[in-house]
């Protein structure tokens, strides 16, 4: 199976959720994401080793705690977990800036955020902004916008006239704007 439709092979069954299998996604999470998660927290504080440990634990500590509402398709794991990681460290700049430094203060010329993060949360937002239209918006956008396809032609291919789509595309795309601010 390829890697983008996999999805993390854990229970999803109600009356098995327990704090095993809460623990089993702990285990699952550190298995698949936890070299790139550590990778990505050293990048953000400075290459600290023992902070970038903490900030990997205390986003697992999130993610088990939030295990019932987690997505488990490993693409949309990641980009959770990569982004608790950012908040997470983020938070712990903040407070150190806030009490006296015992170190000389790290030039923010150091922090090195990857770009695969910030696209992938992106993604996620635009996901979940596209989630908010309505079945026929939705394919209208995707229909001429992702498959590059005019309006007359997704019209015929819909079953419905031209204005019908337009007007779809219209609402989907003052939708989206609304959503995405």
């Amino acid at each position: 199976m390829g890697r983008h439709n996999r999805t993390l092979r854990l229970t999803d069954d109600h009356e098995n959720e327990s704090r095993g299998h809460h623990e089993d996604l702990a285990k699952a999470l550190y298995q698949e994401f936890g070299g790139a998660l550590m990778g990505f927290a050293l990048g953000l504080t400075g290459h600290d080793r023992q902070w970038a440990e903490d900030v990997v634990q205390e986003t697992l500590i999130k993610a088990w705690r939030n295990a019932d509402k987690l997505d488990r398709r490993p693409a949309m794991l990641r980009a959770w977990l990569f982004t608790v990681a950012r908040r997470t460290v983020i938070d712990g700049w903040r407070s150190r800036s806030a009490r006296p430094q015992e170190l000389a203060e790290i030039e923010s010329d150091a922090i090195v955020l990857p770009d695969e993060s910030d696209k992938t949360v992106a993604a996620m937002i635009i996901y979940a902004a596209l989630q908010g239209l309505s079945p026929e918006q939705r394919e209208a956008v995707q229909r001429t916008y992702l498959e590059d396809r005019t309006v007359n032609e997704v019209a015929a291919t819909l079953g419905v006239p031209p204005g019908t789509v337009k007007s779809r595309i219209h609402h989907a795309v003052r939708a989206l704007r609304k959503a995405l601010r």
